[in-house]
């Protein structure tokens, strides 16, 4: 049994983290050896960047110093843990990865998309996902979910809603230039009905032939 990589995708408070948990499970069930991580973070040292990047004390923060910290999180990551993953047969479940770069410091901060493909070219030492999940969500909605939970914003999640409708159309963007990998799904729903969505784009996945 092969190892394989699915990341999952999408604003805050789109549903994803609840989604790939559920993914993990039902794998289990399926039999699959299956590693659950999140990005940033999944590992001590990528841990203590994540509260560096989501604090908001670091309210100072450049768009150059926030992509370069997700960067080194993402290196760290890929080399100690998915890497050694995938190579022992593991199934690896992430939630997020490189394309979050792409959206958030590019399409949302604005930063060179030819710059953060390089970088993340070089973070995740040519990996890319088998199957990527984005639930796509309108911000209004996330924006509702996240009042709900009643907890306090981290750095990211406190800016402004024409940063996140920029993500948005970013992960949108994203996913028209990766047809063969990545899959939309919407995450309007509750959470059952997102994962039957969620559970259909996986099942086509893993009925198609290994290459």
């Amino acid at each position: 049994m092969s190892g394989f990589f699915i990341t999952l995708e999408g604003i805050d408070s789109c549903g994803k983290t609840t989604q790939a948990r559920r993914l993990v499970s039902y794998l289990r069930r399926k039999g699959y050896p299956v590693m659950l991580l999140r990005e940033p973070g999944g590992n001590r040292v990528a841990e203590r960047i994540r509260k560096v990047l989501l604090s908001r004390k670091s309210s100072g923060m450049t768009a150059l110093t926030e992509l370069l910290l997700y960067e080194a999180a993402r290196s760290q990551l890929t080399e100690t843990i998915i890497l050694p993953a995938l190579k022992q047969g593991q199934v690896v479940v992430c939630d997020r990865y490189a394309d979050s770069s792409l959206a958030y410091q590019g399409y949302g901060r604005g930063l060179s998309i030819r710059m953060i493909d390089q970088l993340n070219q070089t973070a995740t030492f040519g990996l890319s996902p088998d199957l990527t999940i984005i639930l796509d969500v309108p911000v209004s909605v996330s924006a509702k979910r996240t009042r709900r939970q009643g907890r306090k914003k981290d750095r990211l999640e406190g800016e402004n809603t024409g940063f996140h409708r920029r993500i948005r159309q970013g992960f949108l963007k994203i996913a028209k230039t990766n047809r063969r990998r990545i899959q939309v799904v919407d995450g309007t729903g509750d959470i059952l009905k997102t994962w039957q969505k969620v559970k259909k784009v996986v099942d086509a996945f893993l009925q198609k032939p290994k290459s």
